[in-house]
């Protein structure tokens, strides 16, 4: 015999659901303590591309420096040196950086995975970086994307 649960709120209180839909919150204020108390790296974007939480791992492996001076910086403007793969590591044109996982999971609504090189300051050795990046929806409509980070 299949086994149901039911809590008591929705048998009994019907209204309690509707009230609790009434106060909903966005995915983004959902998804952000979660993401500047974790262990691994990630990070948490809005659909205007303005870094919204960033995990301390995060921080050091992209070159961000600490999460509250990355907080409100724009990934479109510069919040992360992305370069490409060549030796010369040149910094990417922003057609380019519009391709990157977190910007694209906002721009398509869907999954979004590929391959990063981050240069941490303007010297210096990069960082390839696996992202994977899914869009974050609010009542229909993409309200930023979350992004996890793996260093290959």
């Amino acid at each position: 015999m299949a086994h149901v649960e039911l809590s008591i709120s929705e048998a009994f209180v019907p209204e309690a659901r509707a009230a609790t839909r009434a106060e909903q919150v966005s995915s983004l204020d959902l998804w952000a303590p979660t993401v500047a108390a974790a262990g691994e790296p990630c990070m948490l974007i809005d659909d205007e591309m303005a870094i919204v939480a960033v995990s301390e791992s995060a921080c050091q492996l992209l070159g961000l420096g600490s999460p509250a001076d990355a907080v409100g910086e724009s990934l479109r403007d510069g919040g992360l040196r992305l370069v490409d793969f060549t030796q010369a590591r040149t910094e990417l044109p922003g057609t380019e950086i519009e391709k990157i996982p977190p910007l694209l999971a906002i721009s398509s609504g869907r999954l979004a995975r590929g391959l990063l090189r981050v240069q941490p300051g303007n010297e210096g050795g990069a960082a390839t970086v696996d992202a994977i990046a899914t869009p974050l929806h609010d009542d229909g409509t993409v309200s930023g994307s979350l992004t996890f980070f793996c260093e290959v």
